[in-house]
């Protein structure tokens, strides 16, 4: 019998959003994803979102709300980049939209990590990371005894 466990990798990632195109500008504009596909039709719009030619994330209007920590589910998302200098360029273009830092700038995910990035919210209030292992000697984590990303 043979081990499936040991090939898995993510695929996508679906998101349910509240209003398509708002958060389909959003991730396009912050991450750089173009549109692969989508629906616009009134009862099934969605959008699904690629990076060089591969299927990162699908968008699914289909919400009421914004997201919410007391159900189970998605804690957040998280995507990692080659460099400090990357992170850097993706906090800025938050900073100009005016999104949801959860910390002010680049941080360690724990005391000593050698990873460490930003802590942020899509425009429905879902919770997103982008981090990176490179060049993060200047950073400290924002507080002792509990990874940066836990408790967000």
């Amino acid at each position: 019998m043979s081990n499936a466990a040991g090939s898995f990798e993510t695929g996508h990632v679906g998101l349910n959003v509240n209003d398509l195109a708002r958060s389909k500008e959003f991730y396009s504009e912050v991450f750089g994803f173009e549109v692969r596909g989508e629906s616009t039709a009134d009862d099934k719009k969605y959008a699904m979102l690629a990076q060089d030619g591969k299927l990162v994330l699908t968008l699914w209007q289909q919400s009421a709300a914004g997201f919410s920590r007391a159900t189970a589910g998605l804690h957040h998302l998280s995507f990692q980049v080659r460099s400090v200098e990357e992170v850097k360029e993706i906090e800025a273009k938050l900073r100009l939209r005016g999104a949801k830092l959860i910390y002010d700038g680049i941080v360690l995910h724990s005391e000593g990590a050698k990873s460490g990035g930003i802590f942020f919210e899509d425009p429905d209030g879902i919770r997103l990371e982008i981090f990176t292992t490179e060049g993060l000697e200047e950073y400290s984590a924002p507080e002792k005894g509990a990874s940066a990303c836990g408790f967000f």
